[in-house]
């Protein structure tokens, strides 16, 4: 389960995004500058289209563009069908996809469960059809809390209702199972910083043509505007001027994404969210520190874990004395700030790697606790 091109030296920054990237592919960075209307950007973007489209499961081209992903979260609504917006709130990233909703001048209603949790797929259809919503937002794995929601089902949740669903797999793509077509999916966006550990600057797309042929003509702006990536894509370009040094990580990154294969990618973050967890009950047990993961098992992202820290040990004092043992980890988001550090084991990260991480957490906690 090792990636085909990881440094045997590789593995301490532990943030849940951006994750650590290779010198090899900070290195391709350095490339000298081309044209990006001129062949050579045409070749390396039809290359890149390659690759991207195994990564999501797809033969749509793969929307590439020069911003943070939640740059394609504001398209995905201003795109979408016009209509009401049900939006899956269950940590901080969902949150945010909700209030985007409201900025972008939608009615949303929230359908909210606690931070931590995943939602219903019955419970959609029931409030779609109850509400006559038209778009259902969800977060695929919630990077504030590691909760993994299950996209297929709900995506035909609101589909059996009339809706479409569009999708943040931001912590997701590459390190959950996500298949586009076979599932029938209608948006799902990423960005680089995550899974697909390059630095962060692109976010990277997938519409269905049924949703851009039923999306929002009049709201979808300049800059986001789908059917513009939609008509470049077909002629190998992009629609504004592409982050080219990113373009040249991200041709050597999926190298090795393509080698190792996505099932084994999958199985390989499964194994170290597993790992984490398994870790953490050790502790408890060894130590009766109240330790353990936010998310029930069954419903744990295989890409980031936040671990409850135990009454009287801020997640502050974790991450300081995590640092000093040479590993960086992140603290809580949002309301889980003072209440949980959060590990992202995804990218390129290792078995090996994870278990050199935990083991500086566990000293940290079994110290902070006595």
């Amino acid at each position: 389960m090792t990636p085909p091109a990881a440094e045997t030296a590789f593995g301490t920054f532990f943030l849940p995004g951006p994750t650590e990237v290779r010198p090899v592919v900070r290195q391709a960075m350095s490339g000298r500058m081309i044209s990006h209307r001129g062949a050579e950007f045409r070749a390396l973007y039809a290359r890149l289209q390659q690759g991207l489209r195994v990564v999501f499961g797809t033969s749509r081209p793969v929307f590439v563009a020069t911003s943070s992903a939640t740059g394609l979260m504001e398209a995905a609504i201003r795109n979408a069908p016009p209509g009401r917006v049900l939006a899956l709130v269950n940590g901080g990233f969902s949150e945010r996809f909700a209030n985007i909703s409201v900025a972008c001048g939608r009615a949303v209603d929230r359908y909210e469960v606690s931070w931590g949790a995943v939602h219903d797929a019955g419970e959609v259809t029931a409030r779609v059809r109850a509400g006559g919503h038209t778009v259902v937002s969800v977060v695929h794995s919630e990077t504030s809390t590691g909760a993994l929601n299950d996209v297929r089902a709900i995506s035909d949740a609101a589909h059996a209702a009339g809706a479409v669903c569009v999708i943040d797999s931001v912590s997701g793509i590459r390190g959950a199972e996500l298949r586009f077509d076979d599932w029938g999916l209608d948006y799902v966006f990423t960005g680089s910083q995550k899974a697909l550990a390059i630095p962060p600057g692109l976010a990277f797309a997938v519409a269905s043509g049924r949703f851009l042929a039923a999306g929002e003509h009049d709201r979808r702006g300049i800059y986001f505007d789908l059917a513009e990536f939609e008509t470049n894509a077909e002629r190998d370009e992009t629609p504004n001027t592409p982050a080219l040094s990113l373009y040249y990580a991200l041709d050597v990154q999926l190298e090795s994404v393509l080698t190792e294969g996505m099932a084994a990618a999958w199985a390989r973050h499964a194994a170290m969210c597993a790992r984490t967890g398994d870790w953490a009950a050790r502790l408890q047990r060894d130590t009766g520190l109240a330790v353990a993961p936010l998310v029930a098992p069954g419903h744990r992202s295989p890409t980031v874990t936040a671990i409850l820290t135990p009454p009287g040990v801020t997640p502050r004092a974790v991450v300081r004395g995590v640092a000093e043992r040479g590993y960086t980890i992140g603290g809580g988001y949002g309301k889980l700030k003072d209440s949980t550090v959060r590990i992202g084991h995804m990218g390129d990260h290792t078995l090996e790697g994870l278990d050199g991480c935990l083991d500086a957490c566990g000293e940290v906690l079994r110290a902070l606790g006595r």
